[in-house]
């Protein structure tokens, strides 16, 4: 039994990679603020289960708190990092930029430094892949330049990173970062377009339709997420990027379509210009992570889309109708 730490233990990735260690019978250290950029009552449902666990335990912890982190790192023979934790969102990082400096910047700095400093076997972070930027060439390769970031989000990412390279580099540190795309499934963020559409058209009302709908996303179901989050921890390198991602663009009408069969109602389209920072495409070449970590995402959209509805339905019931 090895002991994991993962931070944003109460996030949506974050739970359900502590959650798929447990059940395969590792110890997990759970981290999380339980900030409140979205409801907390989720977070604290998510955490539940995973306290129903014996090998799991939680620390409310800051990643910018580093005192705090080094007594969880003191206390604990951590043998596995997993930082999922980050201030999340695109669009919320044009209102409040210095959230996403503690957080992504500061609080990275501090989870790899002591990584290093207590000599754990291999660190897997979050990357994403808002840091393609507006590249125009399609499928997106961990070989592509990425020097171009139009959010502050996806410049946070690259900097992780570069300093994940710089630690491997100096301190030998197995790093590898994880361009996760478009993620979605149950227990998602309130703050993603699956979540916000599905309870909209639940409601009866309008869902805001980005570049007026002439947009492509890679779409990619929680648990294939979870089982390359987990076959790169299981297999340390000296560093390494890799692309997460279905490998599958997806049109956002399409999308929008089959939540709507799911629902069994129409939705009402607000059709709205491109946002700042957002892109027109994301799609991934997982060429790499296919050869080295045996990622083969299987999951269909309209197959994920029923999964994330059911479960909609299940954890707010009526509330929501």
């Amino acid at each position: 039994m090895k002991t994991y730490l993962v931070t944003g233990a109460a996030g949506f990735i974050g739970f359900h990679v502590s959650r798929a260690l447990l059940e395969r019978g590792d110890r997990v250290l759970g981290l999380d603020n339980l900030n409140d950029y979205y409801d907390v009552s989720l977070k604290k449902a998510r955490l539940r289960l995973l306290q129903d666990n014996e090998d799991f335990n939680f620390y409310k912890e800051d990643l910018a708190n580093r005192e705090g982190l080094s007594r969880i790192f003191g206390q604990n023979k951590i043998q596995v990092v997993c930082n999922m934790a980050a201030q999340a969102g695109v669009r919320y990082s044009l209102e409040n930029p210095f959230a996403y400096q503690s957080s992504n910047v500061e609080g990275f700095l501090n989870i790899i430094h002591l990584s290093q400093e207590h000599k754990v076997e291999n660190f897997v972070y979050a990357s994403s892949s808002s840091v393609y930027g507006s590249n125009e060439k399609v499928p997106f390769s961990v070989r592509d330049r990425v020097d171009n970031p139009i959010s502050l989000y996806a410049a946070t990412k690259k900097a992780n990173e570069l300093i994940a390279h710089t630690y491997s580099h100096l301190y030998s540190l197995p790093c590898s970062g994880l361009r996760l795309f478009t993620v979605y499934g149950p227990w998602g963020r309130p703050d993603m377009a699956l979540f916000i559409f599905t309870k909209a058209i639940t409601k009866n009302q309008p869902i805001e339709v980005y570049n007026f709908g002439k947009m492509r996303r890679d779409f990619t179901y929680i648990d294939d997420i979870v089982q390359g989050v987990l076959a790169s921890m299981d297999r340390p390198v000296p560093y390494a990027i890799y692309n997460l991602g279905n490998s599958r663009a997806v049109d956002l009408l399409y999308f929008i379509e089959c939540i709507e069969k799911e629902l069994g109602k129409k939705a009402e389209k607000k059709l709205l210009p491109m946002q700042p920072g957002d892109v027109v495409e994301t799609y991934a070449d997982i060429s790499e992570s296919e050869r080295d970590l045996g990622f083969h995402p299987t999951t269909r959209i309209e197959e994920g889309i029923a999964s994330f509805i059911n479960w909609y339905r299940s954890f707010y019931g009526e509330e929501n109708d």
